[in-house]
């Protein structure tokens, strides 16, 4: 590999370099230590060296060096894994370079060429080469020990690496941490020993920043039930952060095949995806868009008057400001909104920037204000758009529904106090898209919203009033499109739609039905990868109460795509994920509960309904709609400060409790005593869900007190804590739930029950072909079939990984053996073996009777295993019909033996040769190949006796030539897929014979062998798999080619 040129001084250095050849401009060396030799002591100290120092001679132990006769520098111009690497390059040297440099006259002008010459090869090298860094001469020394170190498969690309130490029990050892798409590394080398480390991200169970006594700051790492620690990181927190979303990258791959984008990874790219990330979530923008810019700045806050500090954080469509000084004071400003930028006031650096509705923010102590009040100015004349202008306005006059407040006569005196609150508090802070939220917002979000302002807030709070600005006429359109439509999601939302808040009066007509019935349509055409799921309709009939039917289903949107993740799939991953993390909330700040309930997996079960209904299936309506409200404004944190509140509410109770049951009737209790004193509606919807005998044998609790509770006590928990500990809960959840449907499609499987206790094992070698191989098998993963089929092999995945597992080393890679196998256990003919497939095949030829694993073998030669490449070609040969009837078979639970086809004189050689491959190498092959001979002479004699004593009834003479003739003309292999050859009557395929032609029963190839001790025994002989999964692990891991 050529390298940069860099400056050597070898004077008074340590003899670390052993000269191979030099002349009177290069000199070609070998680190001691390396090659012949061997180099003893002086070759560990050597190698420990370069570990530490991280220098290239540990992979790269040959090197060329430039210098000039005058002269006591050398340049370092190329370095090589292997002696016949370097030598190519010194060869090339020696044609191209020497002849040139005769020509100069002084020692400069020969190094000038020298090192340019050198710069232009890296240069034609770097433009085909995969990868790119800030620094690519540094990064391709990197990505070169990378290879050599860890041997994984070509395709493996590194994304960045650290120094750091690695602790191995209670010693650490220094080295080198590489991270690369798919694997997490680690190499040390200290006097000999070396450590090597290799975890594929999908196999973390826990990715979490640590400390303790003994190591201030570490990065824990939990896999196959390992802990690794490493520590002494210069970049800590930035490492940790690649980490993460290589983790999370590689969770969307396995999940999210079609969002899935195979773009090489690189350092920066996650670095700024997650930025983006927070960015989003914290200011509830759509996912389309990216931080772009941050500047320091002070924002005037008018209702205080005076300056905040914080950041201006700027993307395609917004920009936002959140305060670091404790005041907890943010804005979203949309680039629609924005209708000039006023002159920058170049003496304090400052810019204005004017918004719909007369107002103006005014930004101070901006480093690079001039370019930003530019980039501001672009970015509004290519977003401004008349549809868009005053969408804030027109959404803050008429965002209701009139539902509630045509069928009941509101109490006129409680709501005028809050929306007179309300309103005081929009002309201070502003009202609409660029409202400033602050802590005087959070408080009157505790107190409650009116009820004519709930829809307009929750579209503010949520961002679904910038999704519904930016995609106008977008729901008429999906409503006009998925009316009509019939699927699994139509159905069963018209199966649901009666179940949703039945005892509310907006829900007993057509009117509430139909509009519930459009948006949950309208949705589930949008998100076909949602659809539709349970508690999606308690949730829509609730926002429909209050919000406009499209307002409805963009809070749907923000709900479902950005506020609570992956909640509402089949898995209901992002809802298990928030369980977690509430689990994880009660033992810090519930720890007497704790004490008297170790296992947390009760309240799991138990607030699964709260999480995903926001508590709306739990309380009454009218005090639900107050946790939706805080919901809104400070997303999940939210639901899990009230949950904390409720334990802790009902906390001796709980403690006093004999079992589960009890508890659950306790809190369940509690909820029916829920109420809202400022609740506008009247007694009789109040308590329609609530038995009256129930409130009268409990202790009401107003919800505002609750909520004023829960904000008291555990308000401190921080948004940006309760992020963290979700991706660190997610990995943990994704596991577990992987092994549990792991254990389950094992049980299912029709399997012996030796083979069942090692069908999991093969569960990891097998998916561990979508991370290891040098393949695009994630093409063949479907996550919406079962889980048996789920995960699917192409043939060169599955000869690569069943020539690891077999038992008697008899498929090789490329053999047609290997063809066979998988065209026999390919069930559906789809040319993609399955996990159940994989694994039925190699219970058979492990735990399988002696009959069984015969069966296997006689049936690999016969169709559709054994198929000649001529019939693949020629498309339409009788084959198909035998194929369903092959298919047929298959299908049934038990295969009776009299029904497989007779095996025919190509066929059965070939088994033969299989039997003798199989046996190759066994301490007792000697005996065997007597045995599969004798067996041999045995068939050919019973069928010899078996023609004679046919002949009188065999056909005329006239009618073999035929069929004798289209046997030579089709060959061998083509008669054997005919379907006279799969005729289960022995006299039928006996008449069909010619007179060169015969075939035997399974039967009597099974009565045959059954006499032979020798092969019987050696089918019955154990198998020692554990031993056989190890080397396939390791053998996984290598490369194709051992430098």
């Amino acid at each position: 590999m050529w390298l940069k040129p860099e400056e050597i001084l070898l004077k008074n250095a340590f003899k670390l370099w052993v000269t191979e050849k030099d002349n009177e401009y290069f000199v070609l060396q070998r680190r001691r230590g390396y090659g012949e030799g061997g180099g003893g002591l002086t070759g560990l100290l050597v190698g420990t060296l370069d570990t530490v120092l991280d220098s290239t001679s540990k992979v790269a132990p040959y090197r060329i060096l430039h210098h000039t006769p005058d002269s006591q520098v050398y340049w370092s111009i190329a370095c090589g894994v292997t002696k016949e690497e370097i030598v190519q390059h010194w060869d090339w040297l020696q044609q191209n370079i020497m002849r040139t440099l005769s020509v100069f006259d002084s020692s400069e002008d020969v190094t000038s060429f020298v090192q340019g010459k050198i710069r232009g090869l890296i240069a034609e090298e770097g433009k085909t080469c995969l990868v790119q860094e800030d620094d690519p001469e540094k990064f391709r020394e990197a990505h070169l020990r990378f290879e050599k170190w860890f041997e994984l498969p070509p395709g493996e690309k590194l994304v960045t690496y650290y120094s750091c130490s690695y602790w191995k029990g209670k010693v650490p050892c220094q080295g080198w941490l590489y991270l690369s798409t798919n694997f997490l590394c680690f190499y040390s080398y200290l006097l000999g020993a070396e450590v090597k480390l290799v975890i594929s991200w999908d196999e973390l169970w826990r990715l979490e920043k640590t400390s303790n006594v003994i190591l201030t700051e570490s990065i824990h790492v939990l896999a196959h039930g390992e802990d690794h620690y490493f520590s002494m990181l210069m970049h800590l927190n930035e490492t940790f952060v690649i980490m993460e979303q290589l983790a999370d990258y590689s969770i969307k791959r396995l999940f999210d095949k079609e969002s899935f984008q195979r773009e090489p990874l690189k350092k920066p790219r996650l670095e700024a995806n997650a930025k983006s990330e927070q960015f989003r979530t914290f200011f509830r923008l759509p996912k389309e868009e990216n931080l772009l810019e941050v500047h320091e700045s002070f924002l005037w806050v008018p209702f205080s008057h005076f300056n905040t500090l914080g950041k201006i954080c700027l993307s395609e469509n917004y920009l936002c400001f959140a305060s670091q000084d404790g005041s907890q004071c943010h804005v979203i400003i949309p680039m629609r909104e924005v209708v000039n930028v006023e002159k920058p006031d170049s003496s304090s650096r400052a810019l204005t920037v004017c918004v719909r509705g007369k107002r103006a923010l005014r930004f101070s102590e901006v480093r690079d204000y001039q370019r930003l009040a530019n980039t501001i100015r672009s970015r509004c004349g290519i977003n401004a758009s008349p549809q868009h202008s005053a969408s804030s306005e027109v959404m803050c006059c008429d965002c209701f529904i009139c539902a509630i407040l045509l069928l009941f006569k509101l109490h006129p005196l409680k709501e005028k106090m809050k929306e007179q609150s309300w309103n005081i508090h929009f002309s201070e802070y502003g009202r609409g898209t660029s409202m400033f939220f602050t802590r005087k917002t959070r408080d009157l979000i505790v107190r409650g919203v009116p009820e004519a302002l709930r829809g307009e807030l929750w579209m503010l709070f949520s961002g679904a009033v910038n999704d519904m600005a930016t995609h106008p006429g977008y729901y008429t359109e999906l409503v006009e499109q998925s009316l009509g439509t019939s699927t699994l999601a139509t159905d069963e939302i018209e199966r649901d739609l009666h179940r949703s808040l039945p005892e509310h009066p907006a829900f007993q007509s057509d009117t509430g039905i139909s509009a519930l019935r459009r948006v949950l349509t309208a949705y589930a055409y949008r998100n076909p990868k949602i659809g539709y799921c349970q508690a999606m309709n308690i949730l829509t009939s609730v926002l429909l109460l209050y919000a406009k039917e499209e307002e409805a289903f963009w809070l749907l949107v923000a709900v479902c795509e950005r506020m609570l993740p992956d909640y509402f799939n089949r898995r209901i991953i992002g809802a298990l994920v928030d369980q977690a993390v509430f689990e994880d909330l009660i033992r810090e700040n519930l720890p007497q509960l704790v004490e008297h309930m170790t296992d947390l997996s009760f309240f799991s079960s138990v607030s699964l309904s709260w999480f995903l209904t926001l508590f709306i299936s739990v309380l009454p309506i009218e005090s639900a709609v107050n946790v939706v409200d805080c919901f809104f404004y400070d997303g999940i944190k939210a639901i899990l400060q009230l949950g904390l509140a409720v334990l802790d509410y009902n906390m001796e109770a709980l403690i006093s409790c004999h079992d589960d049951a009890e508890a659950v009737t306790i809190l369940n209790k509690f909820f029916d005593s829920v109420t809202n004193k400022d609740s506008p509606l009247p007694p009789t919807v109040q308590q329609a869900s609530v038995g009256n005998n129930d409130k009268a044998s409990h202790i009401s609790v107003d919800i505002s007190e609750l909520i004023r509770e829960a904000y008291e006590k555990y308000g401190n928990i921080r948004s940006e804590e309760v992020e963290s500990s979700r991706k660190r809960n997610k990995l943990y959840v994704i596991q577990t739930l992987e092994d549990t449907t792991k254990q389950n499609v094992v049980s299912k499987l029709r399997v012996t029950s030796t083979g069942l206790e090692q069908a999991s094992q093969y569960v990891q070698h097998f998916l561990s072909c979508y991370w290891t191989m040098n393949s695009p098998a994630l093409l063949h993963h479907d996550p919406s079939l079962a889980y048996l089929e789920q995960y699917q092999l192409g043939f060169q995945q599955f000869s690569m990984l069943f020539s690891l597992l077999e038992p008697w080393a008899f498929c090789s890679i490329k053999s047609t053996l290997s063809l066979w196998v998988f065209r026999l256990i390919d069930e559906n003919q789809d040319g993609l073996i399955n996990f159940k497939e994989f694994c039925c095949a190699l219970d058979t030829l492990y735990t399988g009777s002696f009959t069984n694993k015969l069966k296997f073998l006689f049936k690999l030669h016969l169709p559709p295993g054994n198929l000649s490449i001529k019939l693949s070609g020629r498309g339409k040969v009788d084959l198909q019909a035998y194929l369903k009837q092959w298919q047929n078979e298959i299908l049934k639970k038990e295969e009776s033996i009299k029904d497989l086809p007779r095996i025919n004189q190509t066929q059965f050689i070939q088994f033969s040769k299989t039997l003798y491959n199989i046996f190759h190498g066994d301490p007792e092959e000697e005996l065997l190949y007597r045995a599969v001979a004798h067996v041999t002479s045995l068939l050919l004699r019973m069928e010899e006796v078996g023609r004679r004593l046919q002949e009188p009834s065999s056909p005329p003479e006239s009618k073999k030539p035929a069929n004798s003739t289209v046997g030579e003309e089709s060959s061998t292999e083509e008669s054997s897929t005919t379907p006279e050859s799969s005729d289960t009557s022995s006299s039928h395929n006996s008449q069909d014979l010619s007179e060169t032609e015969w075939s035997f029963s399974f039967e009597q190839v099974l009565a045959s062998l059954l006499n032979e001790p020798a092969i019987v025994s050696f089918f019955e002989r154990p198998v020692d798999i554990q031993t056989k999964l190890g080397l396939a692990k390791v053998a996984q891991l290598k490369s194709k080619t051992n430098k």
